[in-house]
């Protein structure tokens, strides 16, 4: 059974605390959550406020679909980003299989 990760490093220019961080995190976080059928976590240990990674992970029967929902995931986190002030730097998928 066929298990996609993706990680997502981002930039979050405005960031002045690690309140301001968090928030924007926490948005792309629940944005991502609520339009896919996928967990979603922050990676990293928040030392850099203007910095984060968060990963996502899915499972399905079909490796296809999960290659093509890790796309749309990472579609959707290019278009989210900007809205909430942040800056995808890189962005990485893997496939593993049993």
């Amino acid at each position: 059974m066929p298990i996609g990760r993706l990680t997502i490093e981002l930039h979050i220019e405005h960031a002045q605390s690690l309140k301001d961080r968090r928030q924007a995190v926490r948005s792309l976080k629940d944005k991502l959550r609520h339009g896919f059928n996928i967990s979603v976590a922050e990676m990293d240990d928040a030392s850099l406020w203007n910095r984060a990674t968060i990963g996502v992970v899915a499972i399905s029967a079909s490796r296809d679909y999960v290659l093509g929902l890790l796309q749309q995931v990472e579609d959707a986190a290019h278009r989210l980003a900007p809205g909430l002030g942040a800056e995808i730097l890189d962005a990485s998928a893997d496939l593993m299989e049993e």
